[in-house]
């Protein structure tokens, strides 16, 4: 079979492993009372800061994204309490199911699968709050399973126009390290991640940036479980205490690693080779599209992710189309999550330890795939993704990283 041969995984997380982060991880244990184990986890947290672009504080926990969830809330909600929840697709409404399960009173403005979060909807929710019951709004920055990316610092702008006091909390589990995210600057309360995505690290870390605001909501909380705390971890009298237990060691060792990697390529190449290469996979659907039923679930670019793209094509050919990736080609592409009827939808991961001949190679087996099955398609979509990447190149290879006389003279 044609299979045959290192497989791809191109599903929105976990994200494809880089050697280095994988070499970093297979060693044995560390001791966990002092020494390297303890120096290293004191490097992780400026570079964790730097990541989501803020100078406040970050805890890091032993758990997946609905982890984190759990522990941001935990910290700034108690039972009774209300949170606004802004949904643009399945992980949205996930967020508000976990609070509803802690006991707090959940209010949900549902945009749909295909559209941002609309901002006016949301400052005239505000503007009605006269008391002030809202205690959190909750957006999820990018929804892995529709690919929208949500206008963050907008909405921060509109809860100011309201004179609205509630924390504005962002989920970036599938965005940070792929789409642009400015914590400080966009005025962001409370931002969880996860190790799986644009991260590199293999799943079970979850992370909670929280600034003064919610530090002081936190302070005022009458009942916070030890475990979910934020602020021994964020302070820890002992090493210990920023776990609350045992420290993850090897999933430490690969983060690492993977901030290390990212440090050295400079977050905005790291963002900027996002984006050329979520313009490729775009270019290339729309070809396809002009042709065929195929098409891209967000139609305005700018409300498009980096580091998903959520893609229709009709029943069923969304799971016919994976199947032969995956049995014929060796492509594992991700299923049509949270979208009815699923078999008419995929989703191209494209995040992290990604570069352009992954992503062209899995347009050429696409476009294969189109052709084998019958599936009608225009034509011309590897070329327009591969003149997209060109074009982005020339703009991307700085001089000084550059030594081929070819790129820079």
């Amino acid at each position: 079979m044609l299979s045959n041969g290192r497989p791809y995984l191109a599903i929105p997380g976990p994200s494809v492993m880089p050697d280095r982060v994988l070499n970093a991880m297979h060693r044995a244990a560390p001791n966990i009372y002092t020494g390297e184990l303890i120096d290293m986890t004191a490097s992780i947290l400026p570079d964790l800061r730097a990541v989501a672009r803020t100078d406040h504080q970050v805890a890091i926990y032993i758990v997946n994204g609905h982890g984190a969830w759990e522990a941001a809330l935990s910290n700034v909600v108690a039972p009774g309490d209300t949170v606004l929840v802004l949904a643009t697709g399945r992980f949205g409404h996930g967020w508000g199911e976990m609070a509803d399960g802690l006991g707090v009173t959940v209010e949900t403005l549902d945009f749909g699968d295909e559209q941002a979060i609309d901002l006016g909807a949301v400052e005239k929710r505000l503007a009605q709050d006269k008391d002030g019951r809202i205690k959190a709004v909750l957006a999820v920055f990018v929804d892995t399973s529709t690919g929208i990316k949500n206008d963050i610092k907008g909405l921060r702008d509109v809860m100011d126009l309201s004179g609205h006091g509630a924390l504005l909390m962002a989920d970036c589990i599938a965005s940070l390290g792929c789409d642009r995210f400015e914590m400080d600057a966009w005025g962001v309360d409370v931002t969880i991640a996860a190790s799986q995505k644009g991260l590199m690290t293999p799943p079970g870390l979850g992370f909670v940036w929280f600034n003064s605001k919610a530090a002081a909501v936190r302070a005022q909380m009458p009942r916070v479980s030890r475990y979910w705390d934020w602020t021994p971890r964020a302070n820890p009298d002992g090493y210990w205490q920023h776990f609350d237990g045992t420290a993850p060691t090897h999933h430490l060792f690969g983060l690492r690693a993977a901030l290390d990697m990212i440090k050295e390529e400079g977050l905005e190449n790291v963002w900027h080779r996002h984006e050329t290469l979520a313009r490729a996979i775009w270019a290339a659907c729309e070809v396809w599209g002009q042709g065929g039923p195929l098409k891209l679930n967000v139609a305005n670019p700018v409300q498009r992710s980096h580091a998903v793209t959520s893609i229709g094509i009709g029943s069923p050919d969304g799971d016919r189309l994976r199947a032969w990736l995956e049995q014929v080609a060796g492509v594992t592409l991700g299923i049509g999550l949270g979208r009815e009827p699923a078999d008419a939808y995929f989703r191209i991961g494209h995040m992290g330890h990604v570069n352009a001949h992954m992503v062209l190679g899995v347009l050429a087996c696409l476009d294969a795939g189109l052709v084998a099955l019958d599936i009608p398609h225009g034509k011309g979509a590897v070329a327009a993704a591969t003149q997209l990447i060109a074009d982005g190149s020339r703009v991307a290879i700085a001089p000084a990283a550059c030594t081929a006389k070819q790129c820079c003279g």
